[in-house]
């Protein structure tokens, strides 16, 4: 016939103890991964904003060349003064002696 042994109270406590530790420690990589998941789709986010943005840095050179084109079309080469929006005229240009 078997006998059964029972623990101590403080064996008993002991147990409990490392059982309460291992459930914390499996909610917090629960929360680990979660944070990780939270992070990737920031990522994400941020990475698509920096393509929009950008994709928009191009667009507004693009604007920018043709309003320089047209303003080159309309007054010559020259140099503006965006503060007081005067313009000055490039001095023409002497083909060099030959």
């Amino acid at each position: 016939m078997e006998t059964t042994t029972k623990f101590t109270e403080e064996e008993l406590k002991s147990i409990q103890e490392i059982q309460q530790e291992y459930q914390n420690k499996v909610m917090q990589l629960g929360q680990v991964e979660l944070e990780k998941i939270f992070l990737k789709q920031r990522q994400e986010s941020v990475e698509q904003l920096d393509i929009n943005v950008k994709g928009e840095f191009a667009k507004l050179q693009d604007k920018e060349r043709e309003l320089v084109k047209g303003l080159n079309e309309k007054y010559g080469p020259g140099t503006l003064n965006p503060q007081t929006g005067e313009f000055t005229p490039a001095p023409p240009q002497v083909a060099p002696a030959v």
